[in-house]
């Protein structure tokens, strides 16, 4: 058998992308590699399912593990006991309920090292890495606000606690900060509301966390609410009301637990303790979890509301520190009145010493509204390059697949590169059960999620990927919005999104899922006349980064040298109005002299861009 998936790297990725990358798509199969539009074949083209696992297995792809829907009949405490004895029920282990560094009253002011935990939260084999790519990216930083915030090019500059520090370095082993975190972090610690603009994988949920629990461990004995010794822990007596004092809001149940995970990390060996709350799951753990104590907590704002009704359980009125993770995705989904109510509602602290934070890939007209009805006149905005772009670390392919012929595609394709974790966007929750049976009945190791699945479905199908014994997944763009998954290697949009359900706002979502915080990786879709609605933006977005524009698309490319025109719902009136106001006589600035560098890079950025 192959070796695990796991075990594919930057430099393997790299290898890959430059070797089978540029003919990904015309192996691809003969009805879906060519830059012309094909003749539709009849009938459609087929991939027999005999003689398909050995192939499979000999590839390299892992067996195909069948999941066993039996274990989600078992609903009653008979039927579980029942199971149990039989070896058929495994208790199911939910996100809401992972390990944490719990704190002891005896520690005094930094807790001893736990190093079972320690393995769990930073040595394990699927904790994110940074990659090796970082110079061969460039932005343009933009600032707007009263003062002009300095860059922190390494976190031993930023003034960070001390076990902060050594979290971050020595144990997440962030060498450097990105972009974003370089202006946000001192933003943050200065006492700023802020807004951060930046594209998905730069690292925006380390640019506030980091910040926001460095200030807070010097003070969590003075500003956390009591709770109990947890070593030795009686639910029946010592449950407390969780009182956090910080709050983390983000649209999808998946990124919340992502959240969480680097709280968990972050907060090790501290008196704060982190919480997750989301839809779908079992309120009894998730609640059980809050009446041990909560200083941090991270909601989806479904399940933020349901709780928020239970006073008994939830109270605000501590909160230091409110933010907004993915603000656009979050106004899209419809979750306004939801918002208003956790904002506006309860027993919301409405001191001044409570900061709020938004950040987001892109910031329309809704979310630059929400910014002015919650944050200080004075807030400091930071936008990473262009609001929706992409970047060079992605390697884009656009293939012409008719309707027909995309499971043939698609099988090829993923035969035409190394076995590897690939992440394939299909638009509907129908067509996501329809692939991942075509691939499975293949033999190829593959997984499905979307919103009709249960939660446990769900974290059992991101758990199988992460571990790579399902390397392959199928998904909606909703549900899997803001995953952060070590080396995920390849992203295929089997259905490209229409403008309808998010257009080419979801397409950068999408393949930001490869190649985040410097590493490498490879974006391909499938395009048929049905995508003629996306088209001008895509080609827009591919000459942005100058990838290839295909020979079907070239009729409808800007001319050489013709400025490309986004139309990304950023209001540059509104925009030079608010920095006028906010900074008088200087206005928005681009920042930097020369551009950002980090400390080990060489060369200088040109025009002000920054370089990675």
């Amino acid at each position: 058998m192959s070796e695990p998936v796991t075990n594919f790297d930057t430099t393997e990725m790299a290898a890959a992308l430059s070797g089978a990358g540029s003919d990904a798509g015309s192996n691809a199969g003969s009805d879906a590699g060519s830059d012309a539009k094909p003749v539709v074949v009849e009938p459609p083209p087929t991939v027999p399912i005999e003689g398909a696992a050995d192939r499979a297995r000999e590839h390299g792809f892992v067996a195909p593990v069948a999941y066993d829907y039996d274990t989600y009949n078992v609903n009653t405490k008979e039927e579980r006991e029942a199971a149990t004895a039989e070896g058929r029920y495994i208790e199911p282990g939910w996100a809401a309920t992972a390990a944490r560094y719990e704190w002891d009253d005896d520690f005094g002011d930094v807790g001893p090292a736990d190093t079972k935990l320690e393995e769990d939260l930073f040595l394990h084999e699927n904790v994110m890495r940074k990659g090796n790519a970082f110079s061969v990216l460039e932005y343009k930083i933009h600032q707007e606000g009263p003062i002009q915030i300095a860059p922190v090019r390494r976190f031993e500059d930023a003034g960070l606690h001390p076990v902060m520090l050594d979290n971050v370095t020595r144990l997440c082993q962030y060498d450097m900060t990105t972009p974003i975190q370089a202006y946000v972090i001192p933003a943050v610690l200065q006492g700023h509301d802020v807004v951060g603009v930046a594209q998905t994988g730069s690292g925006k949920t380390a640019a506030y966390l980091i910040p926001i629990l460095s200030r807070l461990m010097g003070k969590a004995k003075k500003l956390a609410a009591p709770r109990p010794n947890l070593r030795a822990y009686n639910p029946d007596t010592d449950r407390v009301r969780a009182e956090p004092l910080v709050l983390v809001i983000c649209p999808a149940r998946e990124l919340a637990a992502q959240i969480f995970d680097e709280a968990r990390r972050l907060c090790y060996r501290t008196q704060l303790r982190p919480c997750v709350i989301y839809g779908g799951g079992p309120p009894v753990h998730q609640r059980m979890e809050l009446e041990k104590g909560c200083d941090v907590l991270i909601a989806t704002p479904g399940r933020l509301c349901d709780f928020m009704d239970k006073p008994a359980l939830l109270s605000l009125n501590r909160i230091k520190y409110t933010v907004i993770d993915e603000a656009d995705e979050m106004l899209d989904d419809d979750w306004e009145t939801e918002l208003k109510k956790i904002l506006n509602g309860g027993d919301n602290n409405e001191d001044a010493d409570h900061a709020y934070l938004m950040f987001s890939a892109t910031f329309p007209k809704e979310a630059r509204a929400l910014a002015r009805q919650y944050l200080a006149e004075d807030y400091i905005r930071v936008r990473v390059g262009r609001a929706g772009s992409t970047h060079n670390n992605i390697c884009q392919k656009i293939i012409w697949v008719e309707d027909s012929a995309k499971d043939k595609a698609l099988h090829d394709l993923l035969f035409s590169m190394p076995p590897g974790r690939s992440i394939i966007f299909v638009n509907s929750k129908r067509k996501a059960d329809l692939v991942d049976d075509f691939l499975f009945n293949r033999g190829l190791p593959s997984t499905s999620i979307h919103s009709d699945r249960t939660q446990r479905e769900r974290e059992d199908a991101l758990r199988a990927f992460k571990s790579g014994s399902a390397p392959i997944l199928v998904a909606t763009g909703v549900t899997a919005r803001g995953l952060d998954v070590k080396n995920v290697m390849h992203v295929i949009n089997y259905d490209l999104p229409s403008t309808q359900y998010g257009g080419i706002r979801e397409y950068v979502h999408r393949i930001g899922r490869t190649a985040r915080i410097g590493n490498e990786g490879l974006a391909t879709s499938f395009y048929n006349e049905r995508n003629e609605d996306l088209a001008e933006d895509l080609v827009k977005i591919l000459m942005e980064r100058q990838q290839e524009v295909p020979d079907f698309l070239q009729d409808i490319a800007p001319a050489e040298g013709e400025p490309l025109d986004f139309d990304d719902d950023t209001d540059h009136e509104e925009e030079a109005a608010a920095a006028a106001f906010n900074n008088p006589g200087a206005g928005a600035s681009d920042a930097g002299d020369g551009g950002f560098q980090p400390a080990e890079t060489t060369g200088q950025a040109d025009d002000g861009a920054d370089s990675w």
